[in-house]
């Protein structure tokens, strides 16, 4: 009987896996939870709507009468309730899985894949739907302005999924967006990436081809016909493709683009559409959503009504705040490709000042060497960068690192100003002596950095009231 099903979550409190607990407990199900980082907003979302959680991962926090374990991606082997999971010989499952019975089999889903661009693409397309009456449910790894929220789950019959590559669970090492039941795949770009858990290219293409191999016949892929190993993915996929791009071998291409300082306006095929952003890869993540959204019924006028109302993503060039003429702004480009298109936006954005740019090599690839090469082109297009330390390198194999000093040299060599300053405090005066009115400074990272958004503007206040 559902009312005897009881889902224990470990791992509660991530934005995916706390939404999904919500969901499936407001679909009757008994959910608790547990996780090493309990606090607000999530903690409160979780508590507020009946959910119990066990601060901290122990063997005793798996209820007796849970039905089913639902494993993170974020828990690994030595966690004990995965240990108690499975000397216990307890069903488990991954969020994924989970997903996949409860909220997608049977409906419309839309996941939006690709090197770069997802959360903004599928942040694009959930308020697509939504702003035209169609109640999507999404589960985006970001936190949309018009959304409110990363993840909603109803009884609607679209989804919008960003779709990653990443790998399942411990137990499952498939691709997440495996498991979404796609009637429609977005492939925005495909690079690589994910160095800890792909050793090449093409690993990483097999698993798009692994995508696009379970679209139905009665859905679609829409990939970037610009982007060669999106192309070579496509080829010979079993499902209907249309090319999104510039390129004139596109099936619908992308014409006429205008920039504007705060805005970007560009023609999809006989259409013309307008959004409150700036940078050649949003025009692109526009176009991608628009033809998405088409696909599944919208009108063109839906559509355009939809992109000029869109506010964007949180840590997407998002301006933190301003003090004594410096901006400040967050955004979660890490990977080089990403980091060259956040700096062509910011100087398209804000062409006068110098550009800073602060970037912190957290990901478990920007950590290793493979990228020393390809982080130095992309930083040198700055005025000024500067590379931090690198958070828990001591995980990654000696021979495998990323040389922060050499990184700050190759900079200099190819005709940028790179340094490396390993402190967080240290960076802070850095700009704080030597930034002046006009300029932009940009904190690159996919972590928190230290907060050192806060720090900065904190400092720059302080400095603006000494002068």
């Amino acid at each position: 009987m559902l009312e005897s099903k009881h889902f224990h979550f470990t791992g509660v409190c991530g934005t995916a896996m706390g939404a999904v607990a919500v969901a499936m407990k407001r679909k009757g199900f008994t959910v608790t939870g547990s996780d090493s980082n309990v606090y607000p907003p999530m903690s409160d979302f979780l508590r507020a709507e009946g959910i119990v959680i066990s601060e901290g991962y122990r063997a005793e926090n798996l209820p007796s009468e849970a039905d089913v374990i639902v494993i993170g991606n974020a828990i690994s082997r030595g966690n004990e309730e995965a240990e108690a999971a499975l000397s216990r010989r307890l069903l488990y499952q991954s969020l994924p899985e989970v997903m996949k019975e409860h909220f997608l089999r049977g409906k419309r889903n839309y996941v939006v894949s690709g090197t770069h661009g997802k959360t903004t693409t599928s942040s694009m397309l959930a308020w697509l739907f939504l702003s035209a009456g169609r109640d999507p449910g999404w589960m985006i790894g970001g936190l949309p302005k018009n959304l409110g929220r990363g993840a909603q789950f109803g009884d609607s019959e679209f989804n919008v999924l960003e779709g990653d590559e990443y790998d399942t669970a411990f137990f499952d090492k498939r691709s997440k967006f495996l498991h979404y039941l796609p009637e429609v795949a977005v492939v925005n770009n495909i690079e690589f990436d994910h160095a800890d858990i792909y050793a090449s290219l093409d690993e990483i293409k097999l698993s798009f081809r692994r995508l696009l191999n379970v679209v139905p016949r009665n859905g679609l892929a829409i990939v970037n016909g610009d982007d060669p190993n999106c192309v070579d993915v496509s080829a010979n996929a079993p499902c209907p493709v249309i090319k999104v791009g510039m390129g004139e071998s596109n099936e619908l291409r992308i014409t006429d683009l205008c920039y504007e300082a705060d805005r970007s306006s560009f023609n999809l095929g006989a259409v013309r559409y307008s959004l409150r952003m700036t940078g050649e890869f949003n025009v692109r993540n526009a176009a991608m959503a628009a033809a998405a959204a088409s696909f599944a019924g919208l009108s063109a006028e839906e559509i355009r009504e939809g992109l000029a109302s869109f506010d964007g993503v949180a840590r997407r060039q998002e301006l933190r705040g301003e003090a004594g003429g410096v901006k400040v702004i967050d955004d979660f480009a890490h990977h080089p490709t990403a980091i060259r298109l956040a700096v062509g936006s910011l100087r398209q954005r804000y062409p006068e000042g110098r550009l800073w740019i602060l970037f912190e090599p957290r990901s478990n690839t920007t950590r290793r060497a493979v990228f020393q090469t390809e982080l130095a082109d992309a930083l040198a297009l700055a005025d000024q960068a500067v590379i931090s330390e690198i958070p828990d390198l001591h995980k990654i194999p000696e021979n495998d690192r990323l040389d922060p000093h050499r990184l700050a040299a190759d900079i200099g060599r190819h005709g940028g100003c790179g340094r490396y300053i390993p402190q967080i405090d240290q960076i802070v005066d850095t700009v704080i002596a030597e930034a002046r009115e006009g300029d932009v400074v940009a904190v690159l990272s996919n972590g928190g950095f230290g907060g050192i958004h806060g720090k900065l503007l904190d400092a720059l206040e302080r400095s603006t009231r000494d002068r």
